[in-house]
Order: C-alpha cells, then structure tokens, then sequence
C-alpha cells in the first residue's frame, strides 16, 4: 500500500459551513440636496416642499441611470435605506473563521479525483482529534464508494458538537485503488483552534436562610449575543427563583412579550450582563452541600448561528439547617414595671424525629448589670416531647424591673434527653411604662 505524496489521484477539499455575513457597503453616500442647500431650507415650508425634489429630479434621472456609464449617482442616497450602507448582498465564508466552544462545526468535505482515470472501492473516514480523544465522524468501510469518475468527486457533510477548548485536528482519510489497481492510502489533516465565546463569573452570598447567586456573562466574541436562555439548574433540595427589575406595567401585561421572550442582547467585545438567582433548601432536607448546581446558556449570533453552553456545578457556603427553631409570637402593647406578663412564644421542630422534653430558661448576661426583665415565678419551665414536624405554642411569663427601652435577653431551650441548648432567641426590645 503506497502512501507516498504527489501521487495519489484523489484530494481533499474542506469547507466550514456557517451562515453568511451582511455585506457592508463602506463607502460614503449623501443626499444631493445637502449639497446644495443648508438646514435654513426647513425654514420656508414652500422650499422644503418642492426644492429637494427637484434637485432629486435633477441628479437621478430613472430614464437615464440605465445609460450613464459614469455612476455618478453611485454615492447619492436615493432611498432612506441607502444610508444604512446595507448592500442587501450576503457574503459565504472566506475562511475557517473563529470557532467557539459550544457552537456545532459544521463542514462540507469533497474528496476530487483529478487524474485522468476512475478510482475504484474508495473507503472514505473523518474524525476530529482534540487533546483528549479522537471522535469519528464519517466512516464507509461497510459501505465504500464503488467508483469516482476522471475528474469527478464524492461530497458529504460532517458535523461536531464542539466541547472542548485549545487545538483541534480535523483528519480525513482515503483508501483507493488506483487506476493501475495499485492500493494506496491518503491523510489530510486540517487544524483550527476552538477558543471560549464567553466567561461566567459567580458570587454567592447567604443571608439568613436564604442563598443569593449572582452570575455576570461576558462576551469575548466579535459578535453580538442574543441570550435565548439562561437558566440555573438546582441541586437536589434545591428551589431557585430568577429575580428581575420591576417591569413597567404595560410590558407585563404585553400578551406578545409573554408569548414571545426577548433575548437578551450582549454586544461583542466585552459586553456583559448580570443575573441574580435567589436559593432555598426544601423544609425537610437536613442534607448539607456545597454544591448548589449548573448554568445552561444558549444563545444566537446576528444570523441566528446556535451555540450552548453548560457551566460546572457552582459550589456555595454548607447551609447547616437548624433542626429546632424558636421564635416569639406575640408581646403585649402595653408592659407596666412590677407588673407580670406573658410573652407568647413557639418551637418548631424541623427534623424528622422527636425531640425533648425540653426545659425553657433565661440565660444570664455575661456583664455584671442586673437584668432589667426576669421570669416571674419558676426560673425553669418544662415542655413535653415534640413530634417530628410538630410546633407547639406556650406562654412565658415576665415580669420588667425597669422603666423605658428595655430587652428581653438569652430566652433558651434546653434538650434535657441530648443534654444539648439551642441557641438563645435574638433579643427582644419593649418599653416599659409607669404602672
């Protein structure tokens, strides 16, 4: 088998397949009457009425542009179009190009048989070679091509879903009798880099239990960005909302906005846009992760080229779920000094067990002042067992010893079967008046 260069009947020729571009007519075009004329023009309404078009009249004859060999109306805006430099011509692709992670490459390859006699049991493969792995596009060996004709060709179109970034090799190859039946063996190799269309940045904030993702999309192409999704995907136990700017009244209520979703724009060359995505963990998970999920990104260039992207799992700070939760419910309105009274209160229990009995107490203050709001009565009160999501209700009764703004401090309960104490309430600000 003869693989040896400059003799081989057959050859490879590749082209991308991509959508055309606009073709932009850079030259400068004006409007006759700015020749002629000032701005004042506008000023007399008779003249601005009949003036221009009788110099239009003047300058572009339509009986005569057919015959002036000269264009010299080739640089007059005769239509309000014509200053778009908008030729209404699409240009095919010149070259490879940039090619991005996440966009699909497409490619039409034509094998050519330019010598003067027909090659026989042609078996054609295409493969792309990356870093890591070698991925087949296009194989015949079951099915080799019988004939390809003196100057004849054979074409195909292969396709790939780019997903990987740096230098890849597109390798096609060609196994042919030649015309003197000798077996010979031609490799083509064709190399373009795949180079990132777009960079995701993630902050992660947690305030109380809730969990706040702000994710900023940069563009690093030359080409605008139309965002036709861009969606977080939780993790298990996961619950996510995308937060929005408030929205004038009459685009919500636009029956065409909900129908069809406006992209969103992000210009080339470093445009950016932010998202903000706010996170809650199910009630009944007591599972801690870091991981919170993954971003899916698929946008359109200006022709309406596809390309997607999915980012890794964002990682967050462990949110360590309370599996009791204790909070006040309710304060009198009115509190008089050395006069008792009830402050009502409720425990949670959040797990999916039972938990208690429970003993419910004042912690002392950690500097020498005396309390200014004490329990009344008994200095520890009990609580029964507490079913698994069970909450119960339960008065505290106090009694203030000062007047004015005072709080109420270090209200605790005590797990008396796991000999543990949760952590105390905040504390509760009341003021308190004479009797």
């Amino acid at each position: 088998m003869s693989t040896s260069s400059g003799t081989h009947s057959l050859a490879f020729r590749v082209m991308r397949l991509c959508r055309p571009t606009l073709h932009v007519d850079t030259s400068l075009r004006v409007d006759p009457a700015d020749l002629i004329v000032g701005e004042d023009i506008f000023d007399d309404p008779i003249a601005a009425s009949h003036l221009p078009p009788l110099i239009h009249s003047h300058f572009i004859n339509p009986s005569s542009s057919s015959s002036d060999l000269s264009y010299r109306s080739r640089y007059l805006i005769d239509h309000p179009s014509d200053s778009f430099a908008l030729s209404g011509l699409l240009v095919l692709p010149q070259a490879f190009g940039a090619i991005y992670l996440g966009e699909t490459f497409c490619s039409y390859i034509s094998i050519n048989n330019s010598s003067s006699f027909e090659v026989r049991d042609v078996i054609i493969k295409a493969e792309i070679q990356t870093e890591r792995q070698r991925i087949l596009l296009l194989d015949t060996s079951k099915t080799p091509v019988e004939t390809i004709r003196a100057g004849g060709r054979y074409d195909f179109i292969v396709e790939h879903d780019v997903k990987e970034l740096g230098a890849h090799t597109l390798v096609c190859t060609a196994l042919y009798n030649d015309g003197d039946g000798e077996r010979k063996y031609l490799p083509q190799f064709f190399k373009f880099i795949v180079a990132n269309p777009l960079s995701v940045r993630t902050k992660v904030r947690v305030v109380k239990d809730i969990t706040y993702l702000e994710a900023c999309i940069e563009n690093h192409t030359k080409t605008n960005l139309y965002m036709d999704q861009v969606e977080f995907e939780p993790a298990q136990h996961w619950a996510v909302k995308l937060l929005k700017a408030d929205e004038d009244e009459s685009r919500t209520d636009s029956l065409s906005r909900k129908v069809f979703k406006q992209p969103v724009l992000i210009r080339s060359g470093g445009g950016i846009h932010n998202y903000l995505y706010q996170l809650q963990l199910s009630p009944n998970c007591f599972v801690q992760s870091n991981v919170l999920g993954k971003l899916q990104i698929t946008w359109r260039t200006n022709l309406g080229e596809p390309g997607r992207l999915q980012t890794q799992q964002i990682l967050g700070t462990p949110v360590k779920r309370k599996e009791l939760e204790l909070h006040v419910v309710d304060v009198p309105p009115t509190i008089h000094m050395d006069r008792p009274f009830s402050v009502q209160l409720n425990v949670t229990n959040l797990s999916d067990r039972k938990l208690g009995p429970f003993e419910v107490w004042l912690a002392e203050n950690d500097s020498l002042d005396e309390k200014a709001v004490v329990i009344n009565g008994l200095q520890t009160m009990e609580l029964p067992l507490l079913d698994a999501f069970g909450t119960t209700n339960f008065p505290l009764n106090l009694i203030a010893t000062k007047l004015g703004v005072q709080r109420i401090t270090g209200i605790t309960l005590f797990n008396k079967t796991e000999n543990k104490a949760y952590d105390p309430i905040p504390d509760l600000e009341i003021f308190v008046d004479v009797d």
